[in-house]
């Protein structure tokens, strides 16, 4: 037999322990389970409609393009806390639009898309077995990876201040809401900011919709009506994904206590957590400019209006909704009959149990596809 038709074995599978029991500590990764149903959806004869993910397709303003590309010459290493012009851009835009005062460079901390921060925070902040971290019943799956991960407790809940704070570490806020799009209001963000600095429990308000409020006026924890002046033990998760098309640029910060982002940034420079250099130029130029901004809001309000009627045309009940990139809809059925049968008409959605429990009975519609596909999607829901 020649050589070259001689098969070598196949490789020995070796797992180390930590890395199986690291593995072993996270849920089944959810959107596997869509998989089904996206082949369906894919199978109809005008295509399909992907309103699951929420991942942005619309250009990357061309403002941010020039500015990346600018600095693509960068053959040195970033720094993690980012360039003085970043600070400086993030701060500003802090004070301009979410009307927070006083706020330094020390008040802030760029991340490598909030999605890594929200898995790896428990762990950075040295929580384990005994911490309790608590989140929204209906929440981003990654609030519960992140104890996973740290080996702490995990928690829901719907009144926040109905906790029992020992041990509860870390308190997760979401407004506006992914899924729900549910908008917390000043009043219920500033009783829960008072009752989480009673305990003395660290918490971080994940705010990444914030700029897409449609029937609410979103506020950050930021803000000195809520937090009345002071940043003690709070911090708030912002990303330009949304907002400026950089879902693909992994470009967001943390804003707040210094005493909180101080010692994260430390450990965030071992582990060489750090935003490429093109991409902070990028989120500079992105975060100068509100005019992109304003138009992409007026992209997502269409295609928000047009499927939103369609959807209760077609006998859907909407709840929520006031803000963000999803509309939370029910038809009061299993949210998997729901999902197969939007599949067959060549629409994929979010089945609402990937949030929660609480979601059994409910579809998150992405209001991230193009114009186009959100007019055949129109079409095929008013057939």
């Amino acid at each position: 037999m020649p050589v070259s038709a001689v098969s070598d074995p196949p490789p020995v599978a070796r797992h180390h322990p930590s890395n199986e029991s690291l593995r072993d500590r996270l849920p089944i990764f959810p959107w596997d389970k869509l998989e089904p149903y996206k082949k369906t959806a894919a199978a109809h004869p005008d295509g399909i409609v992907d309103l699951s993910v929420g991942t942005p397709v619309d250009p990357v303003p061309e403002l941010i393009q020039k500015a990346l590309i600018d600095a693509a010459d960068s053959p040195g290493y970033p720094t993690v806390w980012g360039t003085p012009a970043l600070r400086d851009a993030i701060t500003g835009w802090l004070e301009r639009r979410l009307g927070a005062r006083g706020v330094t460079h020390h008040h802030v901390l760029p991340i490598v898309g909030s999605k890594e921060l929200v898995a790896w925070l428990p762990t950075q902040l040295g929580l384990g077995p005994g911490d309790r971290v608590a989140y929204p019943r209906l929440a981003y799956p990654t609030y519960e990876v992140g104890a996973r991960l740290a080996r702490a407790e995990y928690e829901v809940y719907d009144d926040p201040t109905a906790l029992d704070p020992a041990n509860l570490k870390l308190l997760w806020l979401n407004s506006p809401s992914n899924p729900t799009g549910k908008v917390l209001s000043r009043e219920e963000l500033k009783r829960t900011v008072a009752w989480a600095r009673e305990h003395d429990i660290l918490l971080f308000s994940d705010e990444c919709y914030l700029e897409l409020g449609w029937e609410a006026d979103p506020v950050s924890v930021l803000h000195p009506d809520v937090n009345g002046g002071s940043y003690d033990g709070i911090v708030a998760v912002h990303s330009l994904s949304k907002r400026s098309n950089l879902a693909g640029y992994r470009a967001a910060f943390l804003a707040g206590d210094p005493a909180v982002l101080g010692p994260l940034l430390e450990i965030r420079k071992h582990g060489g957590m750090m935003t490429s250099a093109p991409t902070q130029a990028a989120v500079v130029a992105a975060l100068s400019d509100d005019t992109h901004v304003r138009e992409q809001r007026e992209r997502y309000a269409t295609r928000r209006t047009a499927l939103r009627e369609a959807l209760l045309a077609h006998g859907f009940r909407i709840e929520h909704s006031e803000a963000s990139l999803y509309l939370w809809a029910t038809r009061d059925e299993s949210c998997w009959t729901t999902v197969s049968h939007l599949a067959d008409r060549g629409i994929l959605v979010a089945p609402g149990d990937f949030y929660g429990t609480a979601g059994e009975k409910f579809v998150r519609v992405a209001l991230t596809a193009t114009d186009e596909r959100v007019a055949a999607a129109v079409k095929r829901l008013t057939k």
